[in-house]
């Protein structure tokens, strides 16, 4: 029976010279018509490349039989195209559609954020060839959808801020509120995760104001400045009411004292959650037993986790039942296939998903949208990423026009990711140094 059915399968794919992503529109396979599905299925890598387009680092996989496959990593890394090229003699020769075979020798090399993130990147993209040769996205590879729409928040699209008082928050929510994409979740950075909302009152906690890498900031805050902290909050609530919901992204940086008080002050707004009071970000270690003493405290949900690499990363917060939801991205966990496992995971510990994401660029957007389709019932939103620069969206096709609707986006069905480039306009952004990029 299992032969008959890989017969069928083979067949299904034997007829596949071209596949199709929109009207009128064909991604060249480079397969020829009489060429076997068992010939394929033996498809090889034949380059790993990388571009700095805009500001992301965007990988594609080459292969010896006409498919490219695409990945990127967050706007907020373009320093990381050496250590993408890096992994290319790791994958030379390889069959791309062997994703786990691939990432078992690449994927101990990675590291929390941001050095993971190269090997994310190119995850997605082995993920993306094989559905473009199965013919299917690849939310059919991860186990099917269990939902043909996908709630998102608000990431990559926020309005300046004019000022820090309770007044601009809540001004600023207001503008949230009446966005296009009719977000039904948004989160706001407050704490040490928002400097200027620190800095507004004098001495709102007992250290100095140091720079270097991001959120540098950590301490015990003065009872004047958690008080601060907490009108805010309650400021933009006031405008979100009960029909959107509000998260906070808050650190890292809060001592565990401070992070119990304010968690326990904004009980009654039932905010979605509080994200990385303790850790995030960029810090390399996870710190779950504080987690653990934070979420005991409080009945408002607590989230961390889009800096940690790998599922063993989040085995302690899981199963230590330390926090309520887990956000990894997908651009830093490991890729898709990563995320997809700790969700699951997650689930059978009764805890939420809630991906990271702000920075993933438009091939990470469409990523997002494969796995989320997949996710099991734990998933609440992913973080939505936007094109940066805005000439991203000129330069890509695949996604809907609206992406987002009422907070959502409908899952496409076009083989692989389903977002291709328009070469030629992507050609003409491209350093000189990456010009051979799409040859």
């Amino acid at each position: 029976m299992l032969n008959r059915a890989r017969r069928s399968f083979l067949g299904a794919l034997s007829g596949l010279a071209t596949i199709p992503l929109l009207s009128g529109q064909t991604r060249d396979t480079g397969f020829a018509p009489q060429k076997s599905a068992a010939g394929r299925l033996n498809i090889k890598i034949t380059d790993l490349r990388c571009a700095v387009i805009g500001k992301n680092p965007t990988v594609r996989i080459v292969t010896d039989q006409g498919i490219s496959g695409y990945g990127q990593a967050e706007s907020s890394k373009p320093y990381l195209k050496p250590m993408v090229l890096f992994y290319k003699d790791y994958l030379l020769g390889e069959n791309p559609t062997d994703v786990e075979r691939v990432m078992l020798k690449i994927r101990r090399l990675g590291a929390f954020k941001p050095w993971g993130s190269a090997v994310s990147a190119i995850e997605i993209a082995l993920w993306d060839i094989a559905g473009q040769v199965a013919g299917l996205p690849v939310y059919k590879l991860l186990g099917g959808k269990i939902r043909d729409r996908v709630r998102v928040y608000n990431g990559g699209v926020r309005f300046p801020m004019t000022g820090y008082t309770p007044k601009d928050y809540a001004e600023n929510m207001a503008k949230m509120k009446e966005a296009k994409e009719g977000f039904t979740l948004i989160k706001q950075a407050v704490g040490f995760h928002n400097m200027p909302m620190m800095n507004q009152v004098p001495n709102s906690w007992y250290d100095e104001p140091r720079s270097g890498a991001s959120h540098p900031n950590r301490g015990l805050m003065t009872e004047r400045g958690l008080k601060y902290v907490i009108a805010c909050v309650e400021a933009m609530k006031n405008v979100l009411g009960d029909s959107i919901g509000l998260a906070l992204d808050c650190g890292p940086g809060w001592a565990v004292k401070d992070a119990i008080a304010f968690a326990k002050a904004v009980e009654p707004l039932h905010l979605t959650w509080l994200e990385d009071l303790i850790t995030g970000d960029y810090v390399p270690y996870v710190n779950a037993d504080v987690y653990r003493e934070v979420t005991q405290s409080t009945s408002v949900p607590i989230h961390t986790g889009e800096q940690i690499y790998l599922r063993q990363n989040f085995k302690e917060l899981i199963e230590r039942q330390a926090v309520n939801v887990v956000g990894p991205d997908p651009e830093d966990v490991g890729g898709i296939a990563e995320l997809k496992w700790i969700a699951e995971y997650a689930d059978l510990h009764g805890i939420l998903m809630a991906p990271h994401g702000i920075f993933d660029g438009l091939i990470g957007l469409a990523a997002h949208v494969q796995v989320a389709a997949a996710m099991p019932q734990n998933y609440i939103a992913f973080e939505y990423p936007v094109g940066n620069p805005e000439w991203w969206y000129d330069i890509v096709e695949g996604l809907p026009n609206p992406i987002v609707r009422q907070g959502f986006i409908d899952v496409w069905d076009r083989p692989g990711i389903g977002v291709s480039f328009r070469v030629a306009e992507a050609r003409k952004r491209l350093s000189e140094e990456d010009r051979g990029f799409f040859d």
